[in-house]
């Protein structure tokens, strides 16, 4: 069995965001809070976030390898993007001297989310319901 084109994207697109986070965790676990300091952050909460990113990194390199099975894992994944990137702008827009320091990680978010939904609303073989419901296959 073969897999068709769009999952073929869908899985390197999603073990390249994974790429992506496994450089937010160390970033969080090494300068986040020492070297960027503004705005400020307690060590312990910088590893905290670094070990969120690291296990989301996880999941996405090791569900790429078989997309298919886990497509759903893609769908959590879209929810915390767009919930950091509404965050982080309601932060930036809202909260008087809030830094900007991170806004450009934002746009990548924001462009992994919406690239995981185009290939998946221009796909024949995945539906968006795959991304939020996994299937069930039985016991």
């Amino acid at each position: 069995m073969t897999a068709s084109k769009s999952l073929k994207a869908l899985a390197i697109t999603f073990f390249l965001s994974g790429v992506w986070d496994i450089i937010g965790g160390i970033n969080y676990a090494f300068m986040i809070g020492t070297v960027y300091t503004d705005p400020p952050i307690h060590r312990f909460y910088a590893i905290f976030i670094a070990s969120f990113f690291l296990c989301f990194a996880y999941l996405q390199i090791l569900s790429s390898f078989n997309i298919k099975r886990y497509l759903f894992i893609i769908g959590a994944v879209i929810i915390g993007r767009i919930f950091y990137v509404l965050l982080l702008y309601s932060y930036i827009w809202g909260v008087p001297d809030f830094p900007n320091t991170f806004w450009w990680t934002g746009v990548i978010d924001l462009f992994w989310s919406i690239l995981y939904l185009v290939i998946t609303l221009t796909s024949d073989d995945i539906r968006l319901k795959d991304l939020f419901l996994p299937k069930w296959e039985g016991i």
